[in-house]
């Protein structure tokens, strides 16, 4: 068996392999392989990052907005062709169906291409005559040097939605992506050397807490984006507001489902295991609760249960007809079966028990089957906790009110879905449910790259979103400029007269 790669560092344009230090295994899921080691590193490595950042920034900054564009359009092109490639990069060390790895790479891609139109972004407004004679306009220009630490469950899309926009706007960027999965932001990393940005522009160091905690406490860092747990997020989010940075955490979920009794049932049906087990259910945006009201579980049940029980868990790294791959870790699988267990042990029927999937090709993998639970009530261990996983909750209630109720009493505010053929019932769900993405029959609202990345309550953390233009308010700042010229004489004091 081949030695695990020790995994580089990236710091002024240059990779860096670290030693004595200590290390932590990246996993492919599919079959247990350790194949990489993680470096941990720490305030050390992350201050050598920053000052790069910081020494390539006056002269990123003076970089005209389209010459920045235009290193982006050559990142874009360059990923394109490695597009493959890179699908079954985080397919290897995530997990994800190639489906599913193509979708991450294609999301992140959608971002470069938004930044892309930055020197639009970032115009300012003027209006003439504020006053007789007075003009008066504003500028956005860049914060400095910016952060990202990023999850394990989208290896290509998250960082992507943080750090093209950062340097299209003229900062620079220190990145710290999940330990567990470092492989595919370093062949990014890799390619945006070779489109030709600049040394220091882009530093990417590996590590944990330290190396967060590292981050926050920097004084040359400005801003902060953060993508993970609600834990996490809301401690990151205090601490960098405390340093006086800008922060931007986007937490964890609870995400419900409405299906009314007049949904149309098929495409429900689907909706739902798409939403629920799309990614093994590792995602903030995964309809992990469907909220049953009148008939609908009587009309949609049986479907859901029959589409779910034919999709194919299998190593996605070897099979392209997997329908489902593994969860990220071990100790993660265990979790998932534990709260299942807890869930059962309460009162909740499992309609498909994931406990007892077996994977034999790989017997060495981290694979929990998709899991439908019926008859969930409220304080059940799979309703209180984010699972993150491959399990839905099915609760049952009789009508619309108390569904959004139910809904709207979770700390949580990422998304919400309802599946209807009632405009009535939409739009009261829209106007009256407490989350900042909603989806119409459709399962999983996540929005484009121009849109905000919206979550609500302990689901963001922050006044600016990831995405669209409030990623570009959030790296960059205003300056107002109030402009008078005098005719001749205008103004003019005169000792004699």
């Amino acid at each position: 068996m081949p030695r695990p790669e020790t995994v580089p560092l990236l710091i002024a344009g240059q990779w860096t392999s670290l030693s004595g230090v200590p290390t932590t295994p990246v996993h492919n899921p599919s079959s247990g392989e350790v194949i990489a080691e993680t470096p941990l590193g720490g305030p050390r490595e992350i201050d050598q990052a920053v000052q790069a950042a910081a020494a390539a920034f006056p002269a990123w900054m003076e970089t005209p907005p389209v010459e920045r564009a235009r290193i982006l359009f050559r990142l874009k092109v360059m990923l394109e062709d490695r597009f493959e490639e890179l699908a079954v990069s985080v397919t290897r060390e995530h997990g994800k169906t190639l489906a599913e790895a193509r979708g991450d790479v294609r999301r992140g891609l959608e971002n470069i291409e938004y930044a892309c139109g930055v020197p639009s972004l970032l115009m300012g407004e003027s209006l003439e005559n504020v006053a007789r004679g007075i003009d008066c306009d504003t500028i956005r220009q860049p914060l400095g040097v910016v952060a990202g630490i990023t999850p394990f469950n989208f290896p290509a899309m998250v960082p992507l939605w943080m750090w093209p926009m950062a340097i299209a706007c003229g900062n620079t960027f220190v990145l710290k992506p999940s330990e567990k999965v470092p492989l595919t932001a370093n062949r990014i990393a890799a390619v945006a050397m070779e489109a030709g940005l600049p040394p220091g522009v882009l530093n990417l160091v590996h590590g944990g807490r330290e190396a967060v905690d590292a981050i926050i406490d920097h004084p040359l860092v400005r801003a902060i984006s953060f993508v993970g747990s609600t834990t996490v997020a809301r401690d990151l989010h205090a601490r960098g507001t405390a340093r006086g940075k800008r922060v931007q955490a986007a937490g964890g979920a609870k995400n419900f489902v409405l299906v009314m009794p007049d949904a149309d049932v098929s495409p429900t049906a689907t909706g739902l295991m798409e939403a629920a087990f799309g990614c093994a259910g590792e995602r903030c945006m995964a309809g992990s609760t469907a909220i049953a009201i009148g008939r609908a579980a009587d009309t949609v049940l049986p479907e859901l249960v029959d589409v779910v029980s034919k999709i194919k868990v299998a190593p996605t790294d070897r099979d392209p007809a997997a329908g489902m791959g593994p969860v990220i870790t071990r100790e993660h699988q265990r979790r998932v079966c534990e709260l299942i267990s807890q869930a059962a042990d309460a009162g909740a029927r499992p309609l498909t028990d994931g406990r007892t999937t077996s994977v034999p090709e790989a017997p060495g993998g981290f694979f929990v089957g998709p899991t439908v639970l019926d008859h969930v009530r409220p304080g059940m261990a799979t309703m209180t906790e984010e699972v993150f996983g491959p399990v839905l909750n099915v609760v049952r209630m009789d009508d619309l009110d108390a569904a959004i109720e139910l809904a709207n009493a979770s700390p949580y505010g990422n998304g919400a879905a309802i599946f209807t053929r009632s405009g009535k019932a939409a739009r009261e769900f829209r106007h009256r449910i407490q989350a900042g993405m909603v989806g119409i029959n459709i399962g999983v609202p996540a929005p484009l790259a121009f849109f905000p990345f919206s979550g609500w309550h302990a689901s963001f953390f922050g006044d600016l979103h990831l995405q669209g233009r409030e990623s570009v308010a959030f790296y960059t700042q205003q300056k107002v400029t109030t402009t008078r010229w005098f005719s001749h004489g205008e103004g003019t004091i005169w000792a004699d007269r």
